[in-house]
């Protein structure tokens, strides 16, 4: 009888996972021991391989990832029918610092690669060039979009990478923290280096209104007057044809600018996963993991967010985090979004998704586990704000929800040039910025080719972490030298959402 393929990750755990679909009463082999396996087993799926006892751990990563609710017979399935999470409520932390080595700026800088991006006049880097209309309401998103329907024919021959307006509902009607939401995302757009130009469009009776926006734009240094121009729709008699005008003058602005070698410490990358399977903690979050470290030992900067998929394993990073100070922020950034839900009368711990289950994860701690592994080994160097830029190099935590669009927005309102993203049931969607769509499994990446432009689930097949590693370093450095445009860019899919948690008027 054929033995199925199966992966145990750590040798402490006591369960494997299956890598392809196992009919019950087929042989399943870990360290030598055949297991007879009791009923069907999908693909990402856990398979127990010993008898586990009611209220026993269930290990996975070498770590539990809740208990068992009954017997549980060697070779069965394990999965929400018979597993419970063991997280509650909120918890106390101490700051056990690891042994840190340190990775960030380790590398070999005398051959630290480089990639060819736009150096702008502040100094800051781009890896695109082009123009963006922000808009400081919703209500004029519909003039947004027909002006940058119209700019790209008019000025399609031009030397710019594109020309694109991002959506959104807010900017007025908003109260307190809301509104400064609002306005630190949008700011946070509006000074991102890939736009060689931005418009900020604005309609005039808005709480958000250009005045009171430029005050915050402005926290951030001057505002370059070149680059960032402001319209008042309310003002003008025309704002297409004033629209238009503005956005020649941008676009001979952003054609000055072209590629030139840049040292990869400049690049900022962002890392997410959504659409989460059974091999997601096995091959894709370990391989931006391990992509994280490398450009972090090059002294680039990484930005992990998603805080509801931290509980259960935030430990791990907390007791990476490079100084009390950085891990007294972490325990704050995790207990107020704890508190969060409890103010809304929503169980801490309601997670993972249905997708999720049906893709493998059963609790929590089984998606966080997996999840943080796209930070790799590397110190955590810094805890930032929802809404903020990213500060330090290295590996930063951002405060942000695991919705998928809501955190790719603030990953590149943070200043990320990139969002990778990996997924192992398929998303379609796409940021401000290339979002690279990194598949856990490979049926998916050929399943969907018109949505995932990286297999990472041959590190289960036919090659090794080391080896995929070694191409996506290479494939990421083209991305971000323009070589490669992503298939949210080739698809023109770029959204915006921002994070809304109090009243609307």
């Amino acid at each position: 009888m054929a033995i199925n393929r199966t992966i145990k990750i750590n040798e402490m755990d006591n369960v494997i996972i299956a890598l392809e679909p196992i009919k019950e009463g087929n042989l399943v082999e870990t360290e030598g021991v055949s297991i007879k396996v009791l009923e069907d087993i999908g693909v990402g799926h856990k398979i127990a391989i010993k008898d586990i006892t009611p209220k026993e751990d269930i290990l996975k990563y070498g770590a539990p990832i809740g208990h068992a609710t009954q017997s549980i017979q060697a070779g069965s399935l394990v999965h929400v029918h018979n597993t419970k999470t063991n997280l509650e409520g909120i918890l106390e932390y101490s700051y056990e610092p690891e042994e840190l080595e340190g990775l960030m700026g380790k590398g070999d800088m005398s051959e630290s690669p480089t990639f060819d991006g736009y150096i702008r006049d502040n100094g800051d880097v781009g890896i695109r060039n082009e123009i963006w209309i922000i808009n400081t309401v919703g209500c004029v998103n519909k003039v947004a979009e027909r002006l940058v329907y119209s700019a790209r024919n008019y000025f399609k021959d031009r030397k710019v990478d594109g020309i694109h307006f991002f959506s959104h509902p807010y900017g007025c009607s908003q109260l307190g923290e809301d509104h400064r939401n609002t306005q630190n995302i949008l700011a946070g757009l509006v000074n991102h280096p890939n736009a060689g130009g931005v418009l900020v469009l604005g309609l005039g009776c808005e709480n958000n209104n250009i005045e009171e926006f430029t005050k915050v734009l402005e926290e951030g240094g001057p505002i370059d007057i070149n680059r960032v121009k402001f319209l008042n729709t309310q003002d003008v008699e025309d704002e297409q044809k004033e629209g238009m005008a503005i956005l020649e003058e941008l676009v001979a602005y952003a054609e000055k600018f072209s590629r030139e070698p840049v040292p990869i410490s400049k690049l900022k990358v962002g890392l997410k996963c959504g659409g989460s399977d059974g091999f997601s903690g096995i091959t894709g979050n370990p391989l931006l993991g391990v992509y994280s470290d490398m450009l972090v030992s090059y002294g680039g900067t990484t930005i992990l967010t998603e805080v509801p998929e931290m509980f259960g394993a935030e430990t791990i990073l907390m007791n990476r985090c490079v100084s009390e100070e950085v891990f007294n922020k972490c325990v704050k950034m995790i207990n107020d979004f704890k508190e969060y839900f409890i103010r809304h009368d929503q169980v801490i711990y309601e997670n993972p998704s249905p997708g999720n289950k049906d893709g493998g994860i059963t609790t929590l701690e089984d998606k966080s586990l997996g999840c943080t592994q796209k930070g790799g080994t590397s110190p955590v160097v810094d805890v930032v704000d929802y809404g903020y830029t990213i500060r330090q190099k290295g590996l930063n935590l951002l405060n942000g929800p695991g919705n998928d669009i809501v955190a790719v927005t603030a990953l590149a309102a943070a200043g990320a040039h990139i969002v990778l993203f990996t997924t192992g049931r398929g998303t379609p969607l796409g940021g401000p910025v290339p979002t690279v769509k990194v598949s856990t499994n490979s049926d998916l990446a050929k399943k969907k080719k018109n949505w995932i432009d990286f297999d990472a689930g041959v590190v289960v097949g036919e090659s090794t972490m080391d080896e995929t590693s070694k191409v996506f370093f290479e494939y990421i450095l083209d991305v971000a030298s323009g070589k490669v445009n992503v298939k949210n860019e080739k698809n023109d899919f770029r959204e915006i959402a921002i994070f809304k948690d109090g009243v609307t008027l």
